[in-house]
């Protein structure tokens, strides 16, 4: 079983990210106005398969939510995340429209 990946936050290159066997896995974001806006995902191919990215969104959810910002999501795996955990569509800022 794989361990859950150690997210944090790089604030300088405003991404979350985990580091596994020198590989870097990350969900780009940005600040606007009082939201936070989810713009890419990347997980290297050595990465993949293990949830990773599921698991960065997870995490920008959370962050969002303990500094009560709405989200705006830019990101397709997002997107797609946001189809398989509709809990997490109360987050999504309602004045936001893509």
């Amino acid at each position: 079983m794989e361990e859950k990946p150690v997210i944090t936050n790089n604030e300088a290159q405003h991404r979350f990210e985990t580091i596994q066997n020198d590989e870097v896995a990350f969900l780009e974001y940005r600040f606007y106005k009082k939201d936070i806006a989810l713009m890419h995902t990347l997980v290297p191919k050595a990465l993949e398969g293990r949830g990773i990215a599921s698991a960065l969104a997870v995490y920008a959810f959370d962050y969002a939510r303990q500094y009560n910002m709405p989200v705006m999501v830019y990101c397709p795996f997002v997107a797609a995340f946001l189809k398989k955990h509709p809990e997490y569509n109360v987050q999504v800022d309602k004045n936001y429209v893509k």
